[in-house]
């Protein structure tokens, strides 16, 4: 891919942070009532399967499977949330190319990434061209369903909505 100028508003002004904040499947217990607020974003199934199990791109030496957040933002964002009423979760949001549906996946991604607080499937391309740029990036997420065997009767959608109509309003303060 080929990014050759800064990416632009819709009125024409240069970006200067970009911020990933879409639905999210919770990683952990707490993360229902938390939006997750992760400090790095991670590929957790970008690399390679062998013999001897999973091997990320880390481990294989093509490179990082994880992206630091803007952590000033971060907190900035974490305060506001907590004055809100809206406290935030901490732990890396994992981005995963298929949906966790088992609980072997599950309990093997919550191994690979101890302390992950959601998984979903955008946010390391966020951040990846956002770090094209130059430019810090931030993610928040709203929890919609549980990592693991699919329940779409436990799906929560119009409240993760919601949560995340709330956060965003808040996004003007800390960027």
């Amino acid at each position: 891919m080929c990014l050759s100028s800064p990416p632009s508003t819709p009125s024409g002004r240069p970006c200067s942070a970009v911020s990933a904040a879409p639905l999210a499947s919770r990683s952990s217990p707490q993360a229902w009532a938390r939006p997750p607020l992760p400090p790095a974003i991670v590929a957790a199934d970008l690399g390679a399967e062998t013999p001897e199990g999973f091997r990320s791109v880390d481990e294989l030496g093509f490179g990082s499977s994880r992206l630091a957040v803007d952590s000033a933002r971060t907190a900035r964002f974490a305060e506001a949330l907590a004055a809100a009423g809206l406290p935030g979760a901490s732990g890396p949001v994992l981005t995963v190319s298929t949906v966790t549906g088992s609980s072997a996946t599950a309990e093997a991604l919550a191994a690979r990434v101890p302390g992950a607080a959601a998984e979903a499937m955008e946010g390391f391309g966020v951040a990846t061209a956002a770090a094209q740029y130059g430019l810090p990036v931030m993610e928040v997420r709203a929890i919609s369903n549980a990592v693991g065997p699919r329940d779409r009767a436990a799906w929560r959608i119009p409240e993760a909505l919601k949560a995340l109509e709330a956060a965003s309003t808040l996004f003007l303060e800390v960027l």
